[in-house]
């Protein structure tokens, strides 16, 4: 009888040392989230896709139609096709047509669908929001945030309107009860829109710096890569479900006058500083020229009334990424600083101003 039980233990033990090491083989080879990406193209786009590509989750990239998606826009075509060989999946369609977006998102298995279109093209999200909802399998939608809070935000007009839309497409996407993260990942990691200029692709100043107001109020500062990295770690972090996740490095917490010592530091030499008052800031938003009064309608919202840093994140739909994952750096602004200094002297441009820039409406703002 000893010897029977015996022998039953044993056995039930090597079963239940089987099963945990197929569990656990399981999970190893569990397969990744199937991730969808429109306006991949952009600034924003661009860095999420790649950070998409690197975790190795089969990656989708929504372009419009050949002839439309890059007509008059080789750099288009040239990012597609960097994209594609980085192991992108190119697809064809419009994000405003639903019934493609259901047929896409079921014959691709898609799970998560993160949008990072900009501009004119806000709202139409909302016939995705309806697609996703219709289908019914997709576990997360990222929709194009990619700034700050929209809600608690409130810059004047024109960029209000933006705002507006934004949320909008929000009111929609808990209305339909879709699971949500929202990356509010505050200011890209440049000097912020010199000459009413977007960051992303302008150099820092070269010569004088635009100070608004009295300099002193501070703001987050991320780099773009690091903005894909930490928006690819929360799309299947149940942690970030439904919740908006705030970018607030503490070493990249800076005014800009801070910002200006930083730079003359690189390039070694002092600029002169031009005050760009409330009222200036102000009249650029109300002569409603695009991008122009944009810009000047969020460099008000940050740098005059603060709102990147005016409120708390203490709220049950809020959480830090610092919080969610401690142990993963950021890049410091001072080291962005030094790869502009960098392209300065590659470039032999260090005694020439930035003149000029394309406004790039996948903002991040």
């Amino acid at each position: 009888m000893f010897l029977k039980w015996l022998v039953m233990f044993i056995g039930g033990f090597v079963y239940k040392k089987k099963q945990k090491k197929m569990t656990v083989a399981a999970a190893v080879s569990s397969p990744k989230s199937r991730v969808l990406i429109v306006g991949a193209t952009g600034f924003i786009g661009q860095f999420v896709t790649e950070a998409s590509v690197e975790s190795g989750r089969p990656t989708y990239v929504l372009v419009r139609s050949v002839t439309t998606s890059t007509a008059g826009s080789p750099s288009k075509s040239k990012v597609i096709k960097e994209l594609q060989d980085k192991g992108a999946t190119i697809l064809y369609g419009s994000i405003s047509d639903k019934e493609l977006m259901e047929k896409i998102l079921r014959e691709h298995e898609i799970d998560i669908v993160i949008s990072a279109v900009g501009g004119v093209k806000i709202l139409d999200q909302l016939p995705l929001v309806e697609a996703i909802k219709a289908v019914g399998t997709v576990k997360r939608f990222l929709p194009s945030e990619f700034g700050h809070d929209v809600v608690r935000a409130d810059p004047v007009e024109p960029g209000l309107r933006m705002y507006n839309e934004k949320r909008s497409v929000r009111r929609l996407i808990e209305e339909l009860g879709v699971p949500y993260t929202y990356i509010c990942c505050n200011s890209i990691a440049s000097w912020p829109y010199y000459d009413n200029h977007h960051p992303s692709q302008v150099l820092p100043p070269l010569d004088h710096f635009q100070i608004y107001g009295d300099g002193t109020v501070k703001a987050y500062f991320v780099a773009g890569s690091d903005i894909g990295k930490f928006t690819m770690r929360t799309v299947d972090d149940m942690r970030a479900e439904n919740k908006s996740v705030h970018f607030r490095p503490s070493s990249n917490y800076y005014n800009i006058n801070e910002l200006a010592s930083l730079w003359e530091n690189k390039i070694g030499r002092t600029l002169p500083r031009i005050t760009v008052t409330e009222n200036h800031l102000l009249a650029a938003a109300a002569e409603n020229r695009i991008p122009q009064s944009i810009v000047a309608s969020f460099t008000h919202d940050i740098f005059i009334r603060g709102c990147q840093i005016n409120f708390t994140i203490d709220g049950p739909h809020d959480i830090e990424v610092t919080d969610l994952y401690p142990d993963e750096p950021f890049r410091s602004l001072d080291d962005c600083f030094n790869d502009f200094a960098l392209k300065l002297n590659h470039n032999s441009t260090l005694a020439d101003p930035i003149t000029s820039s394309l406004f790039n409406a996948a903002t991040c703002a």
